[in-house]
């Protein structure tokens, strides 16, 4: 790891002004992702800017019936809130689904959105990576890429986005409250994760200097939450292919009230269209939804298999909700 420096602000304004004055300083919050990124000298930040001191921790009821996380909320802390377990279930699983329990007792809201691909290729510092070396090519795209991305890719990047989180909050319509030196303003979660382009190792919309300070959560909506992951081994890996679903149940039919993907692209990936089409049996509904999300999937020789996961997945959320209504 190479020398840096490292400051604790004592106030949101002294970190913006922190940040204004040295356009190569990082955010540190958990540092569950940044730290092994140092270690590694993928990232190397010469100036850490720590928020971990100014209240920004807290779970709070916003008008309208929604909640405000705060941007340093423990994700151990923000599944166990008795809220945001009974009104907004499909957070809660989606976050004990991911990591290890002592990761999550330090990794924090903001934190989780901000994480970085896990794709070998972006760790792998002998290997080309447009992401973490902007201009180097993708080895990945002839290389091993069979748990990489199949929506949203690009020639310069197949990376798929890390966070099971990020793909219920994507669900649940979320907005990302940023500060910066021109005040606080609100980014839908939609738009605030990037697709590659040209420009993969770009992530976000955040723009220099800017914070995350909070996230904000809608009033909740009915109905059966599951969040559905698959992976290659049953703990302390990532999603190959995971669902986050709000469904409605009656009976031996379902509904699709909200859909929202991760493992399939370099953000979590909800298509509209695809919610709220009438209900019928699990298989069916699974086929129709599947359809319409995967339409212009460009996947490689070895991942191919995840647009048939990708709907067998879809369908055993759906077979979940309908045992957790019952």
């Amino acid at each position: 790891m190479k020398p840096f420096i490292y400051q604790r602000a004592t106030s949101l304004q002294d970190a913006v002004a922190m940040l204004a004055a040295r356009p190569d300083a990082r955010v540190i919050a958990g540092g569950t992702n940044l730290l092994d990124l140092m270690k590694l000298q993928i990232e190397v930040p010469q100036h850490l800017v720590d928020l971990n001191n100014l209240g920004l921790d807290t779970i709070e009821n916003i008008p309208g019936g929604g909640l405000r996380l705060g941007a340093m909320v423990r994700n151990t802390d923000l599944a166990s809130n008795e809220t945001v377990r009974r009104q907004y279930g499909v957070l809660t699983r989606a976050i004990v689904s991911g990591a290890s329990g002592q990761i999550r007792n330090r990794a924090t809201t903001a934190g989780n959105l901000m994480q970085r691909t896990r794709c070998p290729y972006f760790y792998g510092t002998a290997m080309a990576c447009n992401k973490r070396e902007p201009g180097s090519g993708c080895d990945a795209r002839n290389g091993i890429s069979a748990n990489l991305a199949i929506l949203g890719t690009s020639d310069a990047c197949i990376a798929t986005h890390p966070s099971d989180m990020a793909i219920a909050m994507r669900a649940l319509d979320a907005e990302v409250r940023v500060l910066g030196a021109e005040g606080e303003y609100s980014i839908p979660i939609a738009d605030f994760h990037r697709l590659p382009g040209d420009t993969p190792h770009i992530d976000t919309g955040l723009r220099s200097g800017e914070i995350i300070t909070a996230v904000e959560l809608p009033a909740p909506l009915g109905g059966t939450h599951v969040y559905r992951k698959v992976r290659e081994r049953a703990s302390y890996a990532f999603a190959t292919v995971s669902v986050a679903l709000v469904a409605q149940v009656d009976g031996a039919n379902v509904a699709i009230e909200r859909l929202a993907f991760g493992g399939l692209a370099a953000k979590p990936w909800r298509v509209e269209a695809a919610e709220r089409r009438g209900s019928g049996t699990p298989e069916e509904i699974a086929r129709d939804a599947a359809a319409i999300v995967l339409e212009g999937a460009r996947p490689t020789e070895r991942n191919r298999y995840k647009i048939d996961l990708a709907q067998r997945t879809l369908h055993a959320a759906l077979i979940d909700a309908q045992e957790h209504s019952r």
